[in-house]
């Protein structure tokens, strides 16, 4: 077998499949590049300032340092993605107002002191945040 698979023939194989796999990648980049405009909804961010003012709430205490918002951030408390769809706006807001709950053995989300006019501009983004485009992912509604 040595004899019919040179060097020569491993190097055009290695450099062929490199290039291969760069243009794959490549179309599949500017494909998702053409898609999330439509996915996303960007434009109501600039469109609605209270979405916008969620997010730097979102943002500035760092909730995607516990939670994570459609897959991205950290695993230490719920997915967000959905919870509006879940659990609705009275629901959320209720549920920080009572943060920490001090039941014994959960980890405890601490309390922020936001204002009634910050946790809706919070729940306004994620309602914003559930209207996303994911492709039914989480595949679960618990997240």
């Amino acid at each position: 077998m040595s004899s019919t698979f040179s060097t020569s023939a491993a190097r055009n194989i290695f450099f062929g499949g490199t290039v291969f796999f760069l243009l794959v990648f490549l179309a599949l980049t500017y494909n998702t590049e053409q898609q999330l405009p439509q996915r996303d909804q960007r434009q109501q961010l600039a469109a609605n300032p209270q979405i916008a003012a969620g997010k730097r709430l979102w943002e500035n205490n760092n909730c995607i340092g516990c939670h994570t918002l459609l897959g991205e951030g950290a695993y230490f408390a719920p997915e967000l993605g959905n919870v509006y769809k879940r659990r609705g706006p009275e629901f959320i807001k209720a549920w920080i107002k009572a943060q920490p709950t001090g039941t014994p053995g959960r980890r405890q989300m601490p309390d922020f002191h936001l204002s009634d006019q910050e946790l809706d501009d919070l729940v306004a983004f994620l309602k914003y945040a559930s209207e996303i485009n994911t492709s039914n992912w989480p595949p679960n509604i618990e997240g």
